[in-house]
């Protein structure tokens, strides 16, 4: 009593805590030596009952009856022993006995069952079931009295349960009803006590299961039932998992995308027929109501989506494909409804009506074209171009969405290709041509950024459709370049070749008005427009003097490639004068001025190649067509490039003068002496009006010019003229130049020395 009173009246001593002995620490030594042994020693009398029925089965000791009676009472007396463990004062202690003794007893149970029903044929199966049902009662009552580690121990030995009598020894049926009788046991297990790892653990036995079974069976009836088996396992797993508390979502969505991967790979097996299929749907269909339930498993609808339209490519390559149009349907159907019905909800559904409405009808298209008359394919594909149209009107607001990009090539695709199933094969550039001005019209409607990058893919198609001809014409540019006198003969069709390309470059041409097409392919699919355009221009303009002999290329070849090159110069003079396009100015005007080197300068020169200029002293096609190069350029902008340019063509036109004076309109043959001086005279002129015009205007580089030409045209004369003449006329000659380097150097020193004029400055005001 003192002491009762003694402690009472000290509060701190009464409200002291009481200390628990610290937990042993995990190190290796307590690993080996406490807790791996008990586990392994539970394991190991499990497989010492299996082995015991084995090898009674094997010798012949014991009859079916006898040996499932001993499996049953080892069973029984495993889960006994479990519960004196569990009282017992030596091993009460240390519950991991009792939970090792009562996990393995559950599995000796099962296994017991699995023999005497399937094996053995020992009881029917409606006293098996309601076995099987009362064993799973006592496997989930001993798992919530013993824990987590009985559970494992069940788990284990009811999905190994079946291997040890062979799988096969009852049939397939009986073996998946056990399996899943077993698997719904630990969801209700792992659902009441919230074990996810439980739940988890069980899905992934079970599709082992189903995996093992894929390798092992031939096929038939059998793997029609493995089928609804991961049906159901799919589906149940799914639903099991968050209720147990699972918030991982990946996890929560393996196992419906592992059933659409299982079902994939049932699918071949089966022959992709109507049972294929329906399992395949229901899993699909399964996947959207957990989705339309909770947003949590639209990724695994997402990925139903994709693994279906795989499903449906294989199904159609095959030469048998009955049910597979009628599943197509259905799957459209399925997918599509639900998408456009529940859009609003986000980019997920609406990703969802997209692929539902364009996948399966696109996979059927490229996979099985013959299944459907070409009518009736334009018809389906225009009313699927129109749900996308109209999704794409509904999210048009967000010019960021993925889906908003998505729906627009989707409906132009779909149109264009149900536009072409009225329209002959070659005429495929009309719809294309179509697709780029119907996509860069809503690029400029919806006004996303986005959109207008679009109108090149449709232009891009048009290319690789007319790849024949683009090819023709490349072959064409090729034999040019190297100097083919008779390009004509190499060209493509002509109907071919505009039917394919003409319309679709003239609708980007359209289309690139507007400064915001293309975005930042507008430089490169714009040049590769134009090149196109150019090409077909060029194919066009051949047509009119059809040069395809030797005779008619000498008589009109120079006229036709100076017509074609002027056209080209021109025509980038004006846009370039006009600040329009300059780019394609640009290009224009390379083109030409390439055309006029290479090929009138260099490779088809008519001095070396016999071609007829005409008989006019300057009205000839080879004097006006260098000065009306020249032309050109010395109205352009004051760039340095352009003003060399104009000045050599302007010395090419000269030297044209003389050579078709001298020789007529065929400008072939040697260089004469009266045509040499010509050359030095005409030089000289040019060289003269050069200076005078930049004295008298104030440009530097003109008079620059000047001097530079009179240098190259006095070294002529004194090197090269000189050396030709005797007598008189080299005394003329060098008199003559005499006084005009006299009468440039004098007039040249008076501007020089002209003074400059001054600029008053006037003084600040205070």
């Amino acid at each position: 009593m003192i002491a009762a009173a003694h402690r009472s009246a000290d509060p701190a001593i009464a409200r002291a805590p009481i200390r628990a002995e610290p937990a042993p620490a995990l190190n290796l030594e307590s690993l080996i030596g406490g807790r791996l042994p008990i586990w392994i020693g539970g394991a190991a009398l499990v497989l010492a009952g299996f082995f015991l029925v084995r090898y009674s089965i094997e010798s012949g000791l014991l009859g079916p009856a006898v040996r499932t009676l001993l499996a049953a009472l080892f069973g029984v007396a495993l889960i006994a022993l479990s519960e004196a463990a569990r009282r017992l004062p030596a091993t009460a202690e240390d519950p991991r006995v009792a939970q090792v003794l009562a996990g393995a007893g559950i599995a000796s149970l099962y296994g017991t069952l699995y023999m005497a029903a399937a094996l053995y044929h020992l009881i029917p199966p409606l006293t098996a079931f309601v076995a099987v049902v009362l064993v799973t009662a006592a496997a989930m009552g001993l798992a919530l009295r013993h824990g987590p580690p009985t559970a494992v121990m069940a788990l284990i030995g009811g999905f190994v349960a079946p291997l040890v009598a062979g799988f096969d020894a009852a049939g397939i049926g009986p073996l998946l009803v056990y399996l899943g009788l077993f698997i719904a046991a630990l969801f209700g297990l792992a659902i009441h006590r919230g074990w996810g790892w439980l739940a988890l653990v069980a899905s992934i036995a079970g599709f082992g299961w189903i995996n093992f079974l894929i390798v092992a069976l031939p096929g038939g009836d059998d793997l029609s039932a493995v089928g609804a088996f991961t049906m159901l396992l799919a589906v149940c797993a799914s639903a099991a998992l968050p209720a147990t508390g699972t918030h991982n979502r990946w996890l929560r969505l393996a196992p419906l995308v592992a059933g659409f991967v299982q079902l994939l790979a049932l699918a071949p097996a089966l022959e992709f027929g109507a049972l294929a299929w329906s399992f395949y749907l229901v899993l699909a269909g399964a996947a959207l109501f957990l989705s339309w339930r909770r947003s949590l498993y639209l990724p695994a609808a997402l990925a139903a989506l994709g693994f279906l339209l795989v499903l449906e490519g294989l199904a159609l390559l095959q030469p048998e494909r009955s049910a597979t149009p009628i599943a197509a349907i259905v799957a459209t159907l399925l997918f599509a409804l639900p998408g456009h019905l529940l859009a609003s909800r986000g980019r997920s559904w609406a990703a969802l009506a997209l692929g539902g409405t364009a996948g399966p009808l696109l996979v059927a298209h490229a996979c099985a074209p013959s299944l459907l008359a070409p009518a009736i394919w334009g018809v389906i594909e225009l009313l699927a171009a129109g749900a996308c149209a109209r999704l794409a009107w509904r999210v048009r607001s967000d010019a960021g969405d993925p889906v908003l990009v998505a729906a627009t090539l989707a409906a132009a695709l779909l149109a264009a290709l149900g536009l072409a199933r009225f329209l002959p094969g070659a005429w495929l550039g009309l719809p294309l041509a179509l697709a780029v001005l119907g996509l860069a019209g809503w690029a400029r409607v919806a006004r996303a950024p986005a959109l207008f990058v679009l109108p090149a893919l449709p232009y891009l198609a048009a290319l690789v459709v007319a790849a024949i001809p683009l090819f023709g014409l490349a072959k064409l540019i090729v034999a040019s370049l190297a100097g083919d006198s008779l390009p004509y003969l190499a060209l493509p069709a002509l109907p071919d070749l505009f039917r394919a390309l003409a319309l679709p470059s003239a609708a980007l041409l359209v289309a690139l008005l507007d400064a915001r097409q293309l975005g930042r392919a507008r430089r490169l699919v714009g040049s590769m427009a134009i090149g196109v355009a150019i090409l077909l221009a060029y194919a066009l303009a051949k047509q009119a003097l059809a040069i395809a002999a030797l005779p008619r290329f000498v008589e009109f070849g120079f006229v036709e490639r100076a017509l074609l090159t002027q056209a080209c110069l021109a025509a980038g003079w004006i846009l370039l004068r006009r600040r329009r396009f300059t780019s394609l100015a640009k290009i224009l005007l390379g083109l030409g001025l390439l055309r006029l080197v290479w090929f009138d300068l260099l490779v088809l020169n008519p001095v070396i190649e016999p071609q007829a200029v005409g008989a006019l002293p300057l009205l000839n096609a080879a004097v006006v067509h260098t000065a009306l190069a020249a032309f050109w350029l010395w109205l352009l902008p004051k760039a340095r490039g352009w003003r060399v340019g104009a000045a050599l063509l302007t010395i090419a036109t000269a030297l044209a003068v003389i050579r078709q004076a001298t020789h007529g309109s065929i400008l072939t043959g040697p260089v004469g002496t009266l045509e040499n001086g010509g050359y030095s005279a005409a030089l000289l002129g040019v060289a003269l009006f050069w200076l005078w015009r930049g004295i008298a205007a104030g440009i530097h580089d003109l008079r620059l010019a000047g001097l530079a030409l009179l240098t190259l045209v006095t070294f002529k004369v004194f090197l090269i003229d000189a050396a030709a003449l005797d007598g008189v006329l080299r005394i003329l000659s060098f008199l003559a130049l005499g006084v005009v380097l006299i009468g440039i150097s004098w007039a040249y020193s008076r501007f020089l020395a002209r003074p400059a004029v001054e600029v008053q400055v006037a003084p600040p005001q205070d």
